[in-house]
């Protein structure tokens, strides 16, 4: 009787030990996994100060045959001692010390990368120079010259641009406009350019395509074309003609000021007497960047008197220029010394009789001195695009002025828009 009745309640203790609660499994379903710890580590940073490859991964307690594995793999593509503070690099290691993978910023094109194909053989580890990749297009800014900008460089720094691109068109520009004089309030510039972003990031600017600039009441086209016959590429105005000239217009690249022309007769600011004054003084801060004018050869480099430190430069066709009151010279620059033009040659500055530091820049033709500024005006503009290739040159131009910003510098009153070809 007594088992009888037992039995019932064993197995009902039974069943009720085969179903889990619910609570408890819901709590061991959360409970956190197992953490490894990873083989591997990932730093990045950026190179310090008189580091080279060898002390770099050093100080990152890699094991010394990968280190010396890594310099060794290197010195194929890129010289392991030309690392430069401040760039940006990474270093994939294992705990252990073995190198994985090391990229180092060479500059803003390339960037060097060495990793080890094979785990299995550490010891083999592979260098090489890889481009960055960059997303570039074509864009194009206008702007003017005015009261709040009044220089080339703060008007490209107002379009949201940097100093780069002023350089680039002050250099197309550098036969037939003298930025240090010509930009009046009014003037302006329309540019169409490649530009280049790296992750959404500013990462460059490419060549300019085609730009327009007023100044002085005129129009100057610049566009860029390449020559088919021999892949040289240079900028052509809209007939087809060389933006090169056999003398640049100043002896300066931008932003400085014309304070005394070119006169027979001048109140000289020491002597305090009228004498002739056979160049153009230019205003600039001591050591403002001097550069040759046209290709040339050195006649002399040295003490001239009341002119200080001097560059007197021997050009073609009967033509010398002199540069006055240097504070240095530039490197290489002594007698019989080649140069091209736009070459540095000096630094401006005041030695000799001056008030201050300013380029006194004086141009002579077969043994007289002219008026640099008469004189450039005078010269023949560049050499053509030839018949044969003219056709092709005009269809580009046209191409592009299709993505030329529409408008004109909008301070002047009396401009106009431009005529499009």
């Amino acid at each position: 009787m007594l088992r009888s009745r037992l039995l019932p309640l064993c197995l009902a203790l039974g069943a009720c030990a085969c179903v889990r609660h619910p609570e408890v499994v819901q709590q061991r379903s959360q409970q956190p996994d197992l953490l490894l710890r990873s083989e591997v580590e990932r730093i990045s940073a950026r190179v310090p100060a008189k580091a080279t490859l060898d002390s770099l991964l050093s100080a990152h307690n890699l094991a010394s045959g990968p280190v010396k594995a890594a310099v060794a793999s290197a010195a194929g593509v890129f010289n392991p001692r030309a690392l430069r503070a401040g760039r940006p690099y990474r270093i994939v290691r294992t705990i252990d010390g073995l190198l994985r993978e090391f990229e180092y910023e060479i500059d803003a094109n390339r960037f060097l990368r060495i990793i080890s194909p094979d785990h299995d053989r550490p010891e083999v580890l592979e260098a090489t120079v890889v481009p960055i990749e960059k997303e570039t297009s074509v864009v194009s800014v206008t702007a003017t010259i005015d009261a709040e900008h009044p220089s080339l460089i703060s008007a490209v720094n107002g379009s949201g641009e940097n100093i780069q691109l002023a350089l680039s068109l002050a250099e197309i520009f550098s036969g037939s406009i003298d930025f240090d004089s010509d930009l009046q309030p009014g003037d302006g510039f329309d540019v169409v350019f490649e530009k280049s972003t790296r992750d959404g990031q500013f990462a460059g600017y490419g060549a300019i395509t085609a730009a327009r600039f007023t100044a002085e009441g005129r129009e100057h086209h610049a566009y860029r074309w390449t020559d088919p016959s021999t892949g040289a590429a240079d900028y052509y105005d809209a007939d087809g003609r060389s933006l090169k000239r056999f003398f640049l217009k100043s002896p300066l690249k931008f932003e400085f000021r014309v304070t005394s022309g070119f006169s027979q007769r001048r109140l000289h600011p020491v002597h305090r007497e009228y004498r002739p004054h056979l160049g153009v003084d230019y205003g600039a801060p001591y050591g403002s960047a001097v550069v040759a004018v046209a290709n040339g050869v050195v006649l002399s480099a040295g003490r001239a008197g009341g002119g200080g430190n001097q560059v007197r430069l021997r050009h073609a066709s009967g033509y010398e220029s002199y540069y006055l009151h240097l504070s240095a010279f530039g490197a290489g620059i002594r007698t019989g010394a080649r140069v091209t033009q736009g070459q540095l040659i000096g630094r401006v500055g005041a030695t000799g009789t001056a008030t201050g530091p300013h380029l006194d820049y004086r141009l002579r033709r077969n043994g007289v001195f002219v008026n640099p500024r008469a004189e450039h005006a005078k010269l023949p503009p560049g050499a053509p695009i030839s018949a044969n290739h003219f056709a092709a040159f005009r269809a580009q131009r046209d191409a592009t002025d299709t993505l030329m910003p529409v408008g004109v510098p909008q301070n002047r009153p009396d401009a106009v828009p431009a005529k499009r070809r």
